[in-house]
């Protein structure tokens, strides 16, 4: 007897795990500002979390550092991302886990590097001190909708489906998962099939610091040899994308790597809202990480007695969902350095497309003021009234989310949208928020707002 296409799932009464006032999904950069920001003024707020550990693409994805916070003003690079983040780095280096920073692209970039671990214990102290609640390992499978009002969170956890009960939820998922089940619209990548590719991350240990330093401390100067070693041995190597990017980590015998692209069937990006596509994504990264770190071994001066230490969790991820929102951030938003009225921080990060076979940048234009202000309106769904969307899932466009979706814009989203919920009355629409109260609680708090 064959299958069939569907079944029918029977409607079943779920538990109710509890009741909070703010209920954030996703424990990356933003779900952590957000969900320390509201629990710091005052409400009872739950964060949910897939994994086992928080961190987001920066833990699970291996991304292993710290972008856009800083920016280049008047000609001098600082830091301009304040706030909650300032507590979180300040814990990682307190465990001894936090490089100092690093310039690239000609001093036009500049990240701070972290140990992965370091990271999981101080967002740990950070959520605990801050008195969140935490449920790890636990999916958002579902919503319970209210007229325009969430009503209630379901998840999938190994206790069984669930359900979770707030006045205010915040969607820092990445993918836009809680908004998608509420009905809040939304684009996909870059309309047209593709989108930012994805990319496997992996660290390799017991290198040769000084040689490797030697021969890669500028950051062209891998694509040089990879280059180098297509000519010399036509058919020995295949590389995923030019812009390849090899950096060491606070340890310089340890090295992270961000060489690989992840394409469907098709040609274009990996989807990572298919499932099919994701499965099959997983197994191309590691297939291309075992061929680029063969080209290190044989190619590259102080690799040559180095191993791979650590393949990250899952595929790292750059764009899926985005949604439809009261405002999108641009691309021209980012190289004008845009103001707005209702700014709730500053987003330093140039546009990285991660476009097929290689990475194109955009910068700023005006050199004395190389960051634009984010608006309050990119994390309002229209829809939902007691919904907030943060992280790389806002509303942005695919250009502007190229730039946005970076470690220091996604903890400026998070905590405006973790205090702006801590602030609204019960029963309340976050469309009704008082921005200049909100902006002004966000001041006393520590986040800088270029004025």
């Amino acid at each position: 007897m064959p299958f069939t296409a569907s079944v029918t799932e029977p409607a079943r009464t779920l538990p109710v795990y509890g009741e909070f006032d703010v209920v954030v999904i996703g424990g990356g950069p933003a779900g952590l500002a957000a969900s320390v920001s509201a629990a710091k003024r005052g409400a009872h707020t739950l964060l949910v979390e897939r994994y086992g550990f928080l961190g987001g693409m920066g833990t699970a994805g291996g991304v292993t550092n710290f972008a856009g916070l800083y920016g280049r003003k008047n000609g001098e690079m600082q830091p301009v991302v304040h706030g909650v983040a300032d507590e979180l780095l300040a814990r990682i280096d307190a465990l001894g886990g936090l490089n100092q920073p690093q310039d690239g692209m000609q001093g036009r970039i500049r990240v701070r590097a972290y140990d992965v671990s370091a990271y999981k214990c101080a967002a740990d102290q950070l959520l605990i001190a801050s008195g969140v609640h935490i449920l790890f390992h636990a999916w958002a499978a579902a919503v319970l909708m209210t007229g325009q009002a969430l009503a209630a969170l379901v998840v999938e956890t190994k206790s069984g489906r669930q359900a979770i009960r707030a006045h205010r939820f915040i969607d820092c998922s990445g993918d836009a998962d809680v908004a998608h089940f509420a009905g809040v619209p939304f684009e996909l990548g870059d309309g047209q099939g593709s989108a930012l590719f994805p990319s496997t991350m992996f660290r390799v240990g017991h290198v040769d610091a000084g040689r490797a330093l030697a021969a890669i401390g500028d950051f062209k100067a891998i694509d040089d040899l990879m280059a180098q070693a297509l000519v010399r041995n036509p058919g020995r190597y295949r590389f995923p994308r030019k812009g390849a990017i090899l950096r060491p980590q606070k340890n310089p015998t340890e090295w992270r790597a961000n060489v690989t692209q992840i394409r469907n069937a098709s040609g274009n990006a990996m989807d990572a809202t298919d499932a099919r596509q994701l499965s099959d994504g997983e197994l191309e990264g590691r297939r291309q990480i075992t061929e680029y770190f063969r080209f290190l071994k044989n190619e590259v001066p102080g690799f040559e007695q180095s191993a791979i230490v650590d393949i990250a969790p899952q595929v790292g991820l750059r764009e899926t969902r985005r949604i439809c929102g009261s405002y999108s951030l641009s691309g021209e938003d980012i190289l004008s350095s845009v103001r707005f009225d209702d700014v709730i921080g500053i987003n330093a990060w140039p546009m990285e497309m991660h476009v097929d076979g290689a990475i194109a940048w955009g910068f700023p234009r005006d050199e004395a003021r190389a960051y634009n202000d984010l608006p309050w309106r990119m994390l309002v769904p229209k829809e939902v009234s007691n919904l907030l969307v943060a992280g790389r899932c806002a509303s942005m466009t695919h250009e502007g989310q190229s730039a946005a979706r970076a470690s220091g814009g996604c903890f400026v989203m998070g905590q405006a949208a973790g205090t702006a919920a801590a602030l609204l009355d019960a029963g309340a629409a976050f469309a009704e928020t008082d921005v200049p109260r909100l902006q002004q609680c966000l001041l006393q708090d520590g986040v800088y707002f270029d004025r």
